[in-house]
């Protein structure tokens, strides 16, 4: 992926091991969710047409032409600790258009880490501050400090490709 804000390792920005072990997660986070908490549930935030954000257009190599866009915040025992964003492009069609209209409530990760025909990039992470629109969205959740830490990868199958982009609340630090 192609942006020159998102790199692929935390450098020497400071982080607490237990959100550096989050970050760096290579499973499922929808998964370590459930096995951590006694509650959990997607809450879908939005989904439809929209454009992608400017570093996005950048990897479906389109620009900022018209993608289905999707948020969610992944709950664990009532409070959001994660914000998930997902683009795919409207440009191809394919079972990814079709699964992501149906999910509604349900995870994307039970399905990226389920269905054998997914290829998972490379993750790249972003400390975001409220300049940034996904800070923003994800502050609207509760309480944050200056910078939130995101992580995303383009997740591929077939001929179509979504990338997925998590921003971890303040409160991911409860679950350990």
């Amino acid at each position: 992926m192609r942006s020159n804000r998102w790199r692929s390792g935390l450098g020497q920005a400071p982080v607490s091991p237990v959100l550096a072990s989050w970050l760096s997660e290579p499973t499922s986070l929808t998964a370590r969710c459930q096995r951590l908490s006694t509650s959990f549930r997607v809450r879908l935030l939005a989904y439809g047409r929209g454009r992608p954000l400017a570093d996005e257009g950048l990897i479906f190599d389109q620009g900022r032409q018209p993608a289905w866009v999707r948020e969610v915040a992944l709950e664990c025992d009532g409070v959001p600790v994660i914000f998930a964003h997902t683009t795919l492009s409207t440009a191809g069609r394919g079972r990814l258009s079709r699964w992501l209209a149906r999910l509604g409530s349900r995870s994307l990760g039970s399905l990226l880490f389920a269905h054998p025909g997914f290829c998972r990039g490379d993750i790249e992470f972003r400390r975001l501050d409220s300049r940034h629109p996904l800070y923003r969205r994800a502050a609207a959740l509760g309480a944050c400090g200056r910078y939130l830490w995101a992580r995303r990868s383009l997740h591929r199958l077939g001929g179509q490709q979504v990338i997925v982009t998590e921003v971890f609340l303040p409160a991911i630090e409860r679950l350990g």
